[in-house]
């Protein structure tokens, strides 16, 4: 194997970095992580991991530690969010039989990650706060916040929506507000009220909300978004109050109300729309999910992408002899079909918003589409979850 004994760094422990380091360990590279927190904590809230995310998982090995950790969703359920009728339901396990949809804590999936990386050898070091990147070198050079400097033979940019290694291939590109804001929070689920596992969309205009149950049906995520013209940060540090999100969400059903109520604790940030990365590789050193292509959440790709982007890179690198050359196949092979999703789902997001008279129209279409053909909407995301980059697509 090509990357047998080769010394690589990656830079976040977070799903991109750990799915490749797992992903290089396993074909013999010596992989030291690099994370600036002080520790891997339970943070985030929930996510879905659809098939095309859940065949790189099982190529890794961590197959049934994802069914463990995760629950498998049922189907989809789009519902009108001021009168809590239900506009179509997407039978995910009788349309697409054999497809694994899992919804799971991000805290799991880290953690499992966490455990398959370690395992296979891989070596993380915690308070590792990089500054900048250095490529004039024939090594990548990285300028810690202690100001010490380290040196990689390989270098793997996994950090994220304000990557150091972007910035030193791209240049800093301001990202565009998109005027929509996102709430992010879990609370307990009452008994008897988390065991069915659907993803649930309530749907008014200007807004949305996304509910699912976590954790084998105790907990239930919430992610809820409005359009609006007030700034907000990126990123998942903002808290926000209760009562704003409660606020947002007044005219939606009684079930939504419910959950709303019991939301102790919120986490706020915008929504900005990046450019996927023009390079994404130079020299002996290349970027790897969001850090390459940041993706609005409407189509829950971010973790699945990220996870594809991890296998491709290590199966390159192991084809190759120089690195440059692996880097190069790499993007050929992600570049354009990241840059389609992430338009996909810059698109996807606004039918949940409409008003009307055009909602009306929508939501009719749906009910209709879906009576007479069930499983003709899932057909516009199969070049999505179909995909199996395990099989060399």
């Amino acid at each position: 194997m090509a990357v047998t004994g080769a010394g690589i760094t990656v830079l976040g422990g977070g799903i991109a970095g750990l799915a490749v380091a797992r992903a290089l360990a396993l074909r013999g590279a010596r992989v030291t992580v690099l994370e600036q927190s002080d520790a891997i904590r339970e943070v985030g809230a929930g996510l879905q991991i659809s098939p095309n995310g859940a065949r790189v998982m099982a190529a890794l090995g961590l197959g049934p530690a994802l069914a463990t950790a995760a629950m498998r969703a049922r189907a989809v359920h789009l519902i009108r969010g001021d009168t809590g009728a239900g506009v179509m339901r997407l039978d995910l396990a009788a349309a697409r039989p054999g497809w694994d949809y899992h919804l799971i804590h991000r805290a799991d999936l880290i953690a499992l990650l966490l455990e398959g990386a370690l395992s296979a050898g891989v070596e993380l070091q915690l308070l590792q706060k990089v500054e900048a990147v250095d490529l004039s070198g024939a090594r990548p050079r990285l300028r810690m916040a202690t100001g010490a400097a380290r040196e990689a033979d390989l270098l793997i940019g996994a950090d994220g929506l304000h990557s150091r290694l972007r910035a030193a291939l791209n240049g800093d590109v301001a990202p565009l507000f998109t005027n929509r804001i996102a709430w992010r929070a879990t609370i307990p689920a009452l008994p008897g009220e988390g065991g069915d596992p659907v993803a649930e969309v309530h749907m008014g205009p200007g807004r949305h909300l996304v509910s699912y149950p976590l954790r084998g049906g105790t907990l239930r995520n919430i992610i809820a978004v409005e359009e609006r013209r007030r700034w907000a940060a990126e990123g998942w540090s903002l808290r926000d109050e209760p009562g704003e999100l409660r606020q947002a969400f007044a005219g939606f059903a009684p079930r939504v109300q419910g959950w709303l109520d019991r939301v102790a604790e919120v986490g706020l940030w915008g929504l900005f729309r990046h450019p996927v990365a023009q390079s994404w590789h130079q020299g002996r050193a290349a970027l790897l999910g969001d850090a390459a292509h940041p993706t609005l959440p409407f189509l829950a790709q971010g973790a699945n992408l990220a996870l594809e982007d991890a296998w491709v890179l290590a199966e390159a690198l192991d084809r190759h002899d120089r690195p440059e050359d692996a880097f190069a196949a790499y993007q050929a092979a992600r570049r354009l079909r990241t840059s389609a999703v992430v338009a996909a789902a810059d698109r996807s997001g606004r039918i949940y918003h409409l008003g009307s008279p055009l909602r009306e129209a929508a939501h009719l279409a749906m009910r209709l589409g879906s009576r007479i053909a069930p499983s003709l909407p899932l057909r516009r995301f199969d070049w999505i979850h179909g995909h199996d980059v395990t099989a060399g697509d």
